[in-house]
């Protein structure tokens, strides 16, 4: 029997892909929340939010992520957003 004959050197583990959470990208965060302060209306902040969904979500339909995937990071990253808010606005307040 040859090493080619046996079942187990044929088979070949499926690949899944491992995408870098977008909760973790602190620096995108960061950007988004300070322009998303930095808007002067409700109207201004909710078409940045708009052109920052649409941007997130090509970028990982891209990547190939399922929308329930997709969904779950984009939620993740506006909690992440929202608490780098509070986060500003805390330190804007509490300068004397």
């Amino acid at each position: 029997m040859k090493q080619d004959d046996l079942p187990l050197f044929a088979w070949h583990p499926p690949c899944k892909l491992i995408v870098f959470p977008l909760v973790a990208r602190i620096g995108r965060i960061r950007d988004v929340a300070s322009k998303m302060l930095d808007k002067t209306s409700a109207r201004a902040a909710e078409t940045y939010r708009d052109q920052v969904i649409i941007g997130v979500l090509r970028h990982l339909e891209r990547l190939g992520l399922s929308e329930s995937e997709q969904d779950e990071q984009l939620g993740a990253f506006w909690n992440a957003v929202g608490d780098e808010m509070a986060r500003e606005r805390g330190r804007v307040s509490r300068k004397p």
